[in-house]
């Protein structure tokens, strides 16, 4: 359970996932200490709107940090007290990381660091980090399983989620520092991020405009509405992980560890084609589009499913949202928010 006489530290809180995660916990009565950096990777106008909304709950506080400032996080920690910590900060994108790629070592390696150290020495409790459905990388074994080998990603982002995988077992390992990391899946819904294809697509629609659709069409996609999302992080941030006592160091399992230490896949199991996802946002916009058909782009994958078998057992964890439903919300909030 979540300690109600301290906060919980959302990083990445004024970010798509950390957002909705922090206004859930809000809803439920907890406090939440929000930090960002609130860099420019996207617009910034939709991160500083999702503070303000998050900022009219009394329990809600909010510091602008670098987390690769070690001294202004070990000071938040000291502050604060924190039992519990979802660490959703990070620096995103796949192919964005072919052309900034010193960002995603600052950020998610250095950030992540001064992270578990933080947590190392002030008694939290559960660690729950942010880790991505890209460490699956060259390997094609559909569905993707947490007890599958990711030891070839094919872009620095993956490469960079899975350095947080080992460095979290690390420190479960050497300090007993309880860890749950969660590959995300595709996350899309209301105040999504400006770069992904949803956001892209539907202001291209909207505008008249072609989108651009890679890989000529042939991609699937495990999109998991957001809503989905937020419920299975909030039921894993309740209960930390139990070292496996059937983990065996002869036949090692990915998945597990004899560390108080677990990954779980969190997706919907159910992969779309990028086509027919292109379809269901015609139908809702009732807009043709225009398509600019284009080859793969590096560091992408032909597709992604997720075994969500392991979470659904221990936490219960079942996407509700159809494809139709999740669209045709986020196609509410995009014209509402931007007055269309």
């Amino acid at each position: 359970m979540l300690d109600n006489d301290r906060p919980v530290l959302v990083t990445g809180a004024a970010g798509f996932i950390g957002f909705h995660l922090a206004r859930r916990l809000l809803e439920l009565g907890q406090s939440v200490v929000g930090l960002d950096s609130v860099n420019d990777y996207y617009d910034v106008r939709i991160k500083w709107a999702r503070l303000e909304h998050l900022n009219r709950y009394p329990k809600f506080a909010f510091h602008r940090v670098n987390l690769a400032d070690a001294p202004v996080v070990t000071q938040l920690f000291q502050q604060h007290d924190f039992r519990h910590v979802v660490h959703l900060a990070a620096q995103a994108g796949v192919r964005y990381s072919l052309t900034n790629p010193h960002a995603y070592l600052e950020s998610n390696l250095v950030g992540f660091l001064n992270i578990l150290e933080a947590c190392r020495h002030h008694r939290v409790q559960h660690l729950v980090f942010a880790s991505s459905s890209s460490v699956y990388g060259a390997n094609t074994a559909m569905p993707f399983s947490v007890h599958h080998n990711v030891d070839h990603p094919v872009s620095l982002y993956a490469a960079s989620k899975k350095s947080n995988e080992l460095m979290a077992h690390t420190y479960a390992h050497l300090f007993g520092l309880p860890c749950t990391g969660l590959r995300f899946f595709t996350v899309y819904g209301p105040w999504g991020r400006p770069d992904m294809a949803l956001f892209l697509f539907t202001k291209a629609m909207l505008a008249g405009e072609p989108i651009k659709v890679f890989n000529h069409g042939n991609m699937e996609r495990d999109f998991t509405y957001i809503d989905d999302i937020i419920e299975g992080v909030v039921r894993v941030a309740s209960r930390a992980p139990q070292p496996n006592p059937h983990w065996d160091r002869a036949a090692p399992d990915p998945g597990t560890s004899y560390a108080p230490y677990r990954i779980y896949n969190i997706g919907n199991h159910q992969p779309v084609r990028l086509l027919d996802f292109i379809a269901a946002l015609e139908e809702c916009l009732g807009i043709k589009a225009k398509m600019e058909l284009l080859p793969m782009q590096p560091g992408d994958v032909p597709a992604t499913c997720a075994d969500i078998v392991d979470l659904a057992k221990d936490f219960g964890f079942q996407p509700q949202t159809s494809i139709h439903d999740g669209i045709r919300q986020f196609v509410s909030w995009f014209r509402t928010y931007y007055e269309l």
